[in-house]
């Protein structure tokens, strides 16, 4: 795509942020966008976000676990950012209608606290940056109508990046094996998921691997003090005004949020 279509791309889904309505998909109106181009959309809105005082906090790896690349019809992961205005705290209500097509998903949330710089970053690499993990949830949301993506669009589309609410409990990588973690998933009181630490691309310890190696040869560097979301140890689950979720992550702790009636 040339320089002046990726602004267009761009421009078309920052509007839909504007007006709150959701727009076609971007490989519908750009036919020709490759998965290099939807990352170049991507950056196209971080780049208006941050200019518009937004600070980036971390990184999101999407469509990591089976159930994720089914439920949407992919077969690879995707990263996506994670900026200061999406962070919400936990049992403090939020705003179901900041989002167009809200569905949320249970997350081992990665603290960083060295830089970890990619190609080349290994697992010894990645557990020795990590200085704690949380349990968390991920709010994704779409702003192509319907759901109705392919990956370019998901890509384009910040990874479906929508917010993130994180427990307030912090966990060695030392004390704990992440792959046999198990979560359940309530939804308004009722269990609607299991999952497991091990459905993320093997460990999430993998899922962090694999965006370092992929973000850096692009010059991004993952920071001290940044936050990673390594993907979802279940399906997503649509969530509207006035639901309560919550992890359960057993000895990693649990995390609620709160959407407002």
């Amino acid at each position: 795509m040339e320089p002046t279509a990726v602004r267009e791309a761009a421009a078309q889904l920052l509007l839909a942020y504007e007006k709150g309505e959701p727009t076609v998909p971007v490989i519908q109106s750009f036919p020709e966008a490759t998965i290099t181009d939807a990352y170049r959309i991507q950056q196209e809105q971080v780049r208006s976000w941050v200019a518009a005082g937004d600070v980036i906090k971390g990184h999101k790896v999407g469509l990591a676990s089976r159930a994720m690349q089914q439920q949407m019809g992919v077969d690879q992961p995707d990263y996506g950012h994670l900026l200061a205005g999406m962070f919400h705290l936990e049992h403090e209500p939020i705003a179901a209608e900041k989002y167009l097509q809200p569905r949320i998903e249970p997350e081992i949330a990665f603290v960083l606290g060295r830089r970890l710089s990619g190609p080349g970053v290994t697992v010894a690499d990645a557990i020795r940056a990590v200085d704690f993990v949380l349990p968390a949830l991920e709010i994704v949301d779409s702003r192509i109508k319907d759901w109705n993506i392919s990956i370019v669009d998901t890509v384009a589309d910040n990874a479906s990046s929508g917010g993130v609410v994180l427990g307030s409990k912090p966990t060695l990588l030392t004390d704990l094996d992440l792959r046999p973690v198990g979560c359940t998933l309530q939804l308004g009181g009722e269990m609607v998921a299991t999952g497991a630490g091990g459905a993320v691309l093997g460990s999430p310890v993998n899922a962090l691997v694999w965006l370092a190696n992929t973000i850096g040869p692009l010059g991004i560097d993952l920071e001290p003090g940044h936050v990673v979301l390594p993907g979802s140890m279940t399906r997503a689950y649509p969530v509207r005004a006035g639901d309560t979720v919550t992890a359960d992550m057993g000895a990693l702790g649990t995390v609620t949020a709160v959407f407002a009636a």
